[in-house]
């Protein structure tokens, strides 16, 4: 199965930053939109993500004064990004040697969606419990 699939079962809505807003706003949204990071777009390419790891590294290294820094300045660069096509477990593994909880998903150089970790897990523990029912289906069928 492929990343395509998890794009498939939401909506297409990604909540996006660009390079020169401030970190104060890109924390806004993650308040507003209760999420924890976003793809930095700059001409419709991923430039890179800010995520609350670059935000708490951010206030570390700068303190209250780091949110007035420019997203551009603060993000991850460059971003990790996947293929549509890209397998989910091949994804899971991905994230896990790079150790970071969210991919943009581009397609021919356009972002097409943004996955995290969390989709990722949740998409497999759904096939699996999918999985066992089937087999307990077939079981008592027998």
């Amino acid at each position: 199965m492929t990343v395509s699939i998890i794009l498939e079962n939401r909506g297409q809505d990604t909540v996006t930053a660009s390079p020169d807003m401030k970190v104060a706003e890109v924390v806004k949204l993650f308040a507003e939109k209760r999420i924890g990071a976003v793809p930095v777009v700059d001409g419709g390419k991923v430039v890179g993500i800010m995520s609350e790891r670059d935000l708490v590294h951010c206030v570390a290294a700068e303190g209250k004064d780091g949110i007035d820094k420019p997203v551009s300045e603060v993000m991850t660069s460059p971003a990790i990004t996947v293929d549509p096509n890209y397998n989910i477990l091949a994804a899971l593994g991905l994230m896990t040697k790079r150790r970071v909880r969210h991919l943009p998903v581009v397609r021919d150089g356009a972002m097409v969606g943004f996955i995290s970790i969390g989709d990722l897990v949740k998409y497999r523990m759904d096939r699996i419990e999918q999985d066992a029912q089937a087999m307990r289906d077939y079981i008592q069928a027998v």
